[in-house]
């Protein structure tokens, strides 16, 4: 095996027990059969680890139980791991709640007081304040935390992000469900003291989200003048009702993506981003039945909004509403614009 020298050294464990295909850019290749044991290569580099991406299936067990023990032995042998993202493929299994996976993610970052990213927005299982308790004690030079994953149960509290912030004063990106922040975790952020942070990523798709205590406007409008470059990512789920999508959807807020997915009625949140976002919106994905009334909410945001870089609009739209994007956004270089019905999944046109 070759491994190159590079930011990022990733291992895909695929649903067989072969390791085959490292999954970043950087690294060499190489195919070896396991019986429930790392290959001799990989417990070679394991001290050598900086970075790891993991993807796993869960729900096939040789592929689970060997990125257990690969992050077991993580936690063992190599304390100067800089950052962990795990990806996990293929459906979960029903009343799966990744103790085992989530345990072995205790230790490592109990063991790794260097790192630095966390990410596990992939994980499918119920994160919870425990976790993000041993990160706030064990990672006191962590940058980067990503907990905003698909599951349907909100299980971190605005208590524990609150002790995270005070204990990783070098915290600049966040990913977090909504009823995870309080209006006490923006002041903190907005402290005088706090070095600059860049990134909120904020995903309401839990009941919990939908019942969450609504963050005010002048709390994003005093975060936005102590951090001018924050970007603030919003995904709005099918689980939130119409007067929740109204708390969250504050003028103040400096969102640079938002992707909506409602039930509701997606026509005013279209217009209210086109009115107020103007600045410093640059994607917009929209999950919704196609409408006369979406099409032009669609155009109205497309001569406001000329900063855009990515549009993706999941109905079909008339063709005005191809034309306004191309004509109001210079910098447009991704976007998905169907005037009739295709086989799915539908691909983004790219803009040379």
């Amino acid at each position: 095996m070759h491994l190159k020298s590079s930011k990022w050294i990733g291992w895909e464990f695929p649903s067989s027990i072969t390791l085959e295909r490292p999954g970043m850019v950087g690294t060499g290749s190489c195919d070896c059969e396991l019986e429930g044991m790392q290959p001799q290569y990989l417990s070679a580099c394991l001290d050598h680890v900086q970075n790891l991406r993991l993807e796993f299936v869960p729900s096939r067990e040789p592929s689970r139980l060997a990125a257990i023990e690969l992050l077991t032995a993580l936690a063992g042998r190599n304390p100067e791991l800089r950052g962990l993202c795990l990806e996990c493929r293929g459906e979960k299994r029903l009343f799966d709640s990744g103790r085992d996976v989530l345990d072995a993610v205790h230790a490592l970052c109990r063991a790794a007081r260097a790192l630095r990213h966390l990410d596990l927005r992939r994980l499918p299982f119920t994160l919870d304040d425990a976790l993000v308790l041993q990160v706030a004690h064990s990672c006191p030079e962590l940058c980067s935390l990503f907990l905003d994953n698909s599951t349907l149960v909100g299980s971190v509290g605005p208590g524990s992000v609150l002790e995270l912030l005070e204990a990783c004063p070098c915290l600049r990106a966040l990913g977090l469900h909504l009823a995870s922040l309080s209006r006490t975790a923006l002041e903190a952020l907005a402290a005088p003291d706090r070095a600059p942070f860049e990134l909120l990523a904020l995903r309401c798709a839990c009941p919990e989200d939908a019942r969450a205590s609504p963050l005010p406007n002048e709390a994003w409008a005093e975060l936005s003048r102590r951090h001018p470059g924050l970007a603030v990512e919003l995904e709005l789920e099918p689980a939130l009702p119409a007067e929740s999508v109204t708390r969250v959807l504050q003028p103040a807020v400096p969102v640079a993506a938002l992707r909506l997915s409602l039930s509701g009625d997606t026509v005013g949140p279209v217009r209210f981003a086109a009115c107020h976002y103007a600045a410093t919106l640059r994607a917009l994905e929209v999950r919704a039945a196609a409408s006369a009334e979406l099409d032009a909410a669609l155009e109205e945001l497309a001569e406001r909004c000329v900063g855009l870089r990515e549009v993706h609009c999941f109905c079909v739209v008339r063709p005005s509403v191809l034309h306004a994007f191309r004509t109001h956004c210079p910098r447009l270089r991704s976007y998905t614009l169907k005037l009739t019905r295709e086989p799915h999944p539908w691909r983004p046109t790219l803009v040379a």
